[in-house]
């Protein structure tokens, strides 16, 4: 081919259309192209290599191509029209290329300092380019949680990174505490109420109280929580022999005395474990929708992975745990018979007026037993305490205070 039909302008223009038409229809904006993969969309002739590279040249003159090193050399990815034309309207080279490292930078943002640095420019400059920029409302200035302090910038047009924005946790650079629990709080409250049903705790059993079967196969009514457990057998280890009569009670009854020699405990209701063969519990897929559905979080968009960071926080907690049923995971809560049976909105409203600020906000206080309560664990003399010595159990302060003993007797323990 002839250097003059080579270099024929009319030629390069279609080709250049050509070309940035074919390369947006094979992959998207962040795609590199090779100089092979741009001879494979078969829009330059008889594949001529000077033909390609006058073309790719007025295409990046033009701002719709951006070259780049890659592995083989030289690549080059496609810009849109619109970024392209706010290249061209730039008034100088300086400007220009700090848009363009700002550009570069993405969603997560670039410091101030980081483009002097990365284009060994004076800081006036950097300053003057910077403050156009903004005004042309080309950029906008962040903040970043990660470096609070630092002055960031972001093409006006992109939405920050979850990384820079802290994601859904976090409020004008702020982790929004409230927010948090607030949401740890219904999260709770709806696994507490899919994994256990309220139910008599001990002592005697009202008629219409709820139950859960005893025999091997679970029939009769169920309570609505259970449904999904119909049919299920259940192992021995789970069939609880709490309802057969005591001797006590059976001999009082063989005797025509027709009642226990002794009162029998009142019952009360409370949260209990869901029996065996139970598959319906939540999964973080069926909180997610939960929460989308109410649309408790106004404005604010959770995805699963955010579901799922509350739900590990419980987790932490012990106040959930993981339960997998054939091969489908998901969460129970924990110590269900100590669970407050008020609801979470009761709960908010009492709060709201004053009232059980000192107790935890999810209503379940935190697990302790006898060996975590004794003053031992955390005596600071503990290494000195025998008897005989000049501290000892029959003395011990912490022990009379631990027992509210301290006011009301001077003996020995």
């Amino acid at each position: 081919m002839a250097d003059g039909e080579t270099a024929d302008p009319a030629k390069i223009q279609i080709l250049k259309d050509a070309l940035y038409t074919e390369a947006r229809q094979h992959g998207s904006e962040s795609r590199l192209f090779t100089q092979k993969d741009l001879t494979d969309l078969n829009v330059i002739p008889n594949d001529n290599v000077i033909l390609l590279l006058l073309v790719v040249q007025a295409l990046c003159d033009d701002k719709l191509f951006v070259a780049t090193n890659y592995q083989s050399g030289l690549a080059w990815r496609w810009r849109s029209r619109e970024d392209a034309k706010k290249y061209t309207s730039l008034p100088n080279d300086e400007t220009m290329l700090v848009y363009s490292v700002i550009d570069e930078a993405g969603a997560d943002g670039i410091w101030n300092r980081t483009i002097k640095h990365k284009l060994n420019m004076h800081e006036a400059v950097v300053k003057n380019c910077i403050k156009y920029l903004e005004t042309q409302r080309y950029i906008e200035g962040m903040k970043n949680v990660e470096h609070p302090n630092k002055k960031m910038y972001i093409k006006a047009n992109l939405r920050p990174s979850d990384r820079a924005t802290g994601g859904p946790w976090f409020t004008e650079g702020e982790l929004d505490t409230a927010f948090i629990t607030e949401l740890q709080n219904i999260v709770f409250e709806y696994i507490k109420k899919q994994s256990a049903y309220l139910g008599s705790q001990g002592g005697h059993r009202d008629a219409g109280a709820a139950r859960v079967p005893k025999k091997g196969t679970i029939r009769g009514t169920v309570p609505e929580a259970a449904e999904s457990a119909r049919g299920v057998k259940r192992a021995a280890t789970e069939i609880s022999n709490d309802e057969q009569p005591s001797p006590s009670a059976k001999a009082a009854t063989e005797n025509g005395t027709g009642a226990a020699t002794t009162a029998r405990p009142k019952s009360k209701m409370g949260f209990l474990p869901m029996p065996a063969g139970y598959k319906s519990y939540p999964t973080v897929s069926e909180i997610a929708k939960l929460i989308h559905e109410t649309g408790i979080t106004n404005n604010t968009t959770l995805g699963e992975a955010d579901i799922q960071q509350l739900v590990d926080v419980l987790t932490f907690d012990g106040l959930v745990e993981p339960i997998t049923v054939n091969g489908r995971k998901g969460y129970r809560v924990t110590r269900a018979a100590k669970q407050d049976t008020v609801s979470f909105a009761k709960r908010q409203k009492d709060r709201e007026a004053g009232i059980g600020l000192d107790e935890p906000p999810n209503g379940v206080m935190p697990s302790s037993n006898g060996f975590t309560e004794a003053p031992c664990g955390k005596c600071p003399v503990f290494e000195l305490c025998e008897e005989g010595g000049p501290v000892s159990p029959s003395n011990c302060v912490y022990f009379l205070r631990w027992l509210s003993l301290d006011d009301t007797r001077s003996g020995p323990v």
